[in-house]
């Protein structure tokens, strides 16, 4: 059960994730890349195969055939990862509207390390034919 809920909380990620900043709330969800579903439909696809098939899913990974209460967990949590997910971008959208910097760009004292300062006169790597002092005109 425990590789089938991150399995497929992976695919809740990955269906999240196809859209960085609009929410995957939307109907656009179904259309788009179909690579996207190709790829969902094989890791389904795998994952009933390790979970069923008599000596793959015992001998190699160690589980049993999962029950009808199992597969509602499963598809619980993948639910619950997708909503948080999907409650991150919303939090992101509202801080962005803020004029906060969602994206990484803007150094943050708190977050970042500070920036290391090359010296002048540092020596170049050899085999390097930079000229620094026409670069810095």
């Amino acid at each position: 059960q425990a590789l089938n809920t991150l399995s497929f909380g992976a695919i809740s990620v990955t269906l999240s994730a196809r859209f960085a900043y609009n929410s995957a709330f939307h109907p656009r969800l179904l259309g788009g890349n179909p690579l996207c579903w190709y790829s969902v439909s094989i890791m389904s696809g795998l994952q009933v195969l390790i979970t069923y098939t008599p000596g793959l899913n015992d001998t190699v990974f160690g589980m049993a055939p999962m029950d009808g209460m199992q597969w509602g967990l499963v598809a619980g949590f993948m639910c619950v990862i997708f909503v948080v997910m999907e409650f991150e971008k919303a939090v992101r959208r509202y801080l962005s509207s803020l004029g906060e910097d969602t994206d990484d760009k803007e150094f943050n004292e708190y977050f970042d390390a500070a920036p290391q300062h090359q010296d002048e006169n540092t020596p170049l790597p050899h085999g390097t034919h930079l000229n620094l002092t026409e670069l810095k005109k």
